[in-house]
């Protein structure tokens, strides 16, 4: 990563999804709020003035609603519902959209060995972590879902119908037919670990496309800058309301996966919601969060959960295999690891934790 100019810092905001913002004190600062993707999100513009704000703020809520629509799991209409509806029966014709974001689904799939699985919909249902009727599943329960869970089971179509050319024979539109079938019945594919980063890229074009040139996108802690921005890193400790680190960032994405904010609780003991493909059990390792820092909020997303499961070495050495990710792993010892990308721009602000190098 390269060095970036520093400007005052005056003032912290709290922000979902274990960030700290710290905004400088200068230009005029819009923000909207919104509950889509199954969290809160607030998209904040600034150097706009107020008419221009509103328009281009109203415009970034379709966008997020718009995928929202598409694909959420608790919108009967959405093709994720009607994927998950027509598994094992037929194939489901879906939006241009939806067939990227679970071809990059696949992909991380395979580039993280399985250990994050886009079709773990059945396992994670079970659990409902995050939801009111989240609950410790009996062992049987999961064994009896577990051979549902393989991404090797989605068979995609991309279909060209139609294609107009004029007099010339140059070609002037194309239509296409995208369908996705899950090959056996009750499995259940869930873009959750991925189509937020999916929609602050969205968002983050639409905002350019309207002369934006500073903001933030924070859907429910998946955050996307456009500018120069000092991130706190929320300290992962049980009760902790502080950051253990920042970070500088010009033009990226940051997206936590840890095991503090969405649990579970039974008989004194705590489960987190990253579950295991292999177990259907939250992975059990000495990692207590793993920090994603790349231009594409997509690869954050889907990354920070594979780096998670595969644990600190295998994690640390998937993330340093990709050109323009960075990681910043955290272990329970409180133990700071950082792939080999970061520079001056990142900054330890608690001493109870030691950076390894």
């Amino acid at each position: 990563m390269k060095k970036y100019t520093s400007y005052i810092i005056v003032l912290i905001v709290l922000l979902v999804g274990g960030f700290l913002i710290f905004r400088p004190n200068k230009d005029s600062e819009f923000s909207k709020t919104n509950y889509y993707l199954g969290t809160v999100n607030t998209v904040t513009i600034y150097g706009k003035n107020q008419k221009d704000a509103e328009k281009i703020l109203s415009g970034c809520d379709k966008v997020v609603q718009n995928i929202d629509n598409l694909m959420s799991t608790e919108i009967p209409g959405s093709d994720v519902s009607k994927i998950n509806k027509n598994a094992g029966i037929k194939p489901t014709i879906v939006s241009e959209e939806t067939y990227e974001v679970i071809k990059d689904a696949i992909y991380y799939s395979k580039l993280s060995g399985g250990n994050f699985d886009v079709t773990i919909g059945p396992i994670s249902n079970l659990w409902s972590i995050g939801k009111k009727d989240a609950r410790v599943p009996e062992k049987s329960e999961i064994d009896n879902l577990l051979s549902l869970v393989d991404y090797k089971n989605i068979e995609m179509k991309k279909e060209i119908i139609k294609s107009d050319t004029n007099n010339d024979g140059i070609k002037e539109s194309t239509d296409t037919k995208y369908t996705v079938f899950l090959k056996n019945k009750n499995m259940k594919i869930d873009l959750g670990a991925i189509a937020k980063g999916y929609a602050a890229d969205t968002v983050s074009s639409y905002l350019r496309l309207s002369d934006v040139d500073r903001a933030i996108i924070n859907l429910g802690g998946n955050i996307k800058t456009i500018g120069n921005f000092t991130i706190g890193i929320k300290n992962p400790f049980e009760n902790a309301n502080d950051s253990f680190a920042s970070i500088k960032v010009n033009n990226k994405s940051i997206v936590t996966s840890g095991v503090y904010e969405r649990f579970v609780e039974k008989d004194g003991k705590k489960y987190h919601h990253i579950l295991s493909p292999s177990n259907g059990y939250p992975f059990d390792n000495n990692l207590l969060s793993v920090t994603i820092v790349s231009n594409k909020s997509i690869n954050c997303d889907a990354l920070s959960t594979s780096a998670f499961a595969l644990g600190l070495e295998e994690g640390k050495k998937l993330i340093e295999s990709i050109d323009d990710v960075d990681a910043i792993f955290v272990t329970k010892d409180k133990k700071i690891y950082l792939t080999k990308g970061f520079d001056n721009n990142f900054k330890l602000l608690n001493n109870d934790f030691t950076l390894i190098k």
